[in-house]
């Protein structure tokens, strides 16, 4: 079988018909059996879904037409269970669902209860049945789906991956947080709360500051864990998909890091990533963080840790909730124009001014039966500038410094990456 994805594509305006690099792209795309894609906006018209308390960032909404120009590159597989899902609450949410049901594309890790939000969809095609698996580790809590019981029905939302963080300290440094915590009293209403029975006693070697938690260790280091209840979901849905498919893909939206550079994936993202496989997935796709990262190959299953962007239009907001004024100092009667003025400094800072941003890969991968035999990674970029109709819109790119700085972030996962002749690069492992 033959595969291709891309990253987020962060669309929220139509692309006009034959944009120049489309010719190359799509015909790329289309020779995977299954073509993955992020959907990284709600589909809703305006005045259709209120603006929640929180967005992912900027509030993303595009209306549902925007599919129609998706279509021709050739995606049959996608997911909108990224940071941006509740942008619009839950009217923006099932709207995005019906419009994607309407489109016949293969969609999952969003529903209107958590058993449907992370339940296994399938693809069908004429050499096998592919599953497609959805999470996200980066969400406010509130967008979690809930489960549904006899008496109340499920809540609307997405398959989140949550997170359990602390940070382990030597004991003289523990100490000090104690004495840090005893003579502010940060966790005073806590303690009263935990002693109503509310809360469980700290196990010994533990200590708190407020939300953060702290344990005794070696050295300090700030750690990141996979939730086991949210893992144990995952592995029962990897379960369910082997009877039902040829092959497991899983979809992950990360923004979590290890050390300082956002190319690095966490530790937590490596762990869930193996696991996944070890329970009997097949590849993992990765976005999120709108910067490639590494690609490594786990007993004979590729994982792209993050493809980058493919449709980077952060700049194409029309109109805004007042949250989104008030979050940055105005009101909803000055226009959007001064709104994205203000919060990227006079168009200075942000992902819309970082050439990383927008250069990504699209792979092909190979298998025979479920064993990867090939990966082939065509190199686009993202127009930055120019005419309006084209900014955000990738197209196939010969720049070698693509794959010099792919190579460089593979090399310690083992991976090789080497340019061909006609500018595309191929993995070896």
């Amino acid at each position: 079988m033959k595969f291709t994805a891309v990253g987020d594509m962060i669309i929220q305006k139509r692309i006009f018909e034959g944009y120049e690099g489309f010719d190359e792209l799509a015909p790329f795309i289309k020779q995977g059996d299954a073509r993955f894609f992020n959907l990284e906006t709600t589909l809703n018209h305006v005045g259709e879904a209120c603006g929640s308390q929180f967005s992912g960032g900027t509030y993303i909404r595009t209306n549902p037409e925007v599919l129609d120009d998706i279509r021709p590159f050739g995606f049959n597989m996608t997911s909108f269970n990224n940071n941006h899902a509740l942008d619009f609450s839950y009217d923006g949410l099932e709207l995005t669902l019906e419009a994607l049901e309407e489109s016949g594309l293969v969609h999952g890790g969003v529903g209107r209860n958590l058993a449907e939000a992370s339940a296994p969809v399938y693809l069908e095609t004429k050499n096998g049945r592919v599953a497609l698996i959805a999470v996200n580790s980066s969400f406010d809590p509130s967008m979690m789906a809930g489960e549904q019981s006899p008496r109340f029905p499920g809540r609307p939302g997405i398959n989140g991956l949550r997170i359990e963080k602390h940070i382990e300290l030597p004991k003289e440094d523990l100490e000090i947080i104690k004495r840090i915590a005893k003579e502010t009293n940060i966790n005073a209403s806590k303690e009263i709360t935990r002693k109503e029975g509310y809360f469980p006693e700290l196990p010994d070697g533990e200590a708190e500051l407020g939300e953060l938690r702290f344990k005794l260790g070696e050295e300090s280091r700030f750690v990141m864990k996979v939730n086991e209840a949210d893992m144990a979901r995952v592995e029962k849905a990897i379960y369910e998909a082997k009877l039902q498919a040829d092959y497991i893909m899983i979809s992950v939206h990360s923004h979590q890091i290890s050390g300082t550079e956002k190319e690095s994936p966490s530790e937590f993202l490596k762990e869930f990533a193996h696991r996944c496989i070890d329970a009997g997935a097949h590849a993992i796709v990765g976005h999120g963080p709108h910067l490639l990262r590494p690609i490594e190959v786990y007993k004979d299953c590729p994982i792209f840790y993050s493809l980058g962007d493919f449709v980077l239009q952060l700049y194409n907001v029309e109109v805004a909730p007042e949250d989104f004024f008030a979050k940055h100092g105005l009101t909803s009667a000055s226009t959007v124009h001064e709104l994205l003025k203000k919060r990227s400094k006079d168009f200075t800072v942000g992902l819309m001014t970082d050439p990383r941003m927008f250069r990504a890969v699209i792979p092909c991968w190979e298998t025979e039966g479920t064993k990867l035999t090939k990966i082939t990674l065509m190199p686009i970029e993202m127009k930055m500038d120019g005419h309006g109709s084209e900014t955000g819109l990738p197209r196939f790119s010969d720049n070698p410094e693509i794959a010099e700085y792919l190579a460089k972030m593979c090399d310690p996962y083992g991976t090789k990456i080497v340019r061909e002749e006609d500018g595309t690069l191929r993995c070896e492992w």
